[in-house]
């Protein structure tokens, strides 16, 4: 088999992070207009999926986020753009915020909201992983960090 053939999904990790009962998502400008997504992002060559959810964090949102958990791992298939999906979503703390940090291209602003709100704008999602990612949250679903192995 050639390595033309061997289908690869795109490897990315999410913070889920509340705060007096409001998640933090960001606003960014995407090919299909202004949507929210979790702090997310892909995955690096050679980085640990606890310090890349750590790296997109604060690229994002300007927030130093500590992950303490894993929510979840999730496969989304976007079939319009042909690409699936494996997140690993993680939840934790923020331990500090740098408010004049320049964010990611992209980004138009980190935006504190609650479940409603962003049930209310699901619309606007990057994909219906937000929206399940909260629930999981609110439901408890704490997964120990000790599930992930980083060799390197």
């Amino acid at each position: 088999m050639s390595n033309a053939a061997i289908w690869k999904p795109n490897v990315t990790v999410a913070a889920v992070i509340e705060r007096d009962g409001r998640f933090l998502l960001v606003e960014e400008a995407t090919d299909d207009g202004l949507r929210f997504n979790q702090p997310a992002g892909h995955l690096e060559c050679r980085e640990a999926l606890v310090d890349a959810v750590v790296r997109e964090a604060l690229e994002e949102t300007g927030y130093h986020f500590v992950p303490r958990f894993l929510v979840g791992v999730y496969s989304w298939r976007n079939e319009a753009r042909d690409v699936t999906y494996l997140r690993f979503a993680f939840g934790g703390e923020i331990v500090g915020h740098e408010p004049e940090r320049r964010l990611d291209e992209g980004i138009v602003a980190a935006r504190w909201l609650t479940p409603e709100e962003i049930r209310a704008s699901a619309d606007r999602h990057r994909s219906p992983l937000i929206v399940r990612c909260v629930d999981d949250w609110l439901a408890g679903r704490r997964y120990p960090l000790e599930l992930l192995t980083h060799y390197g």
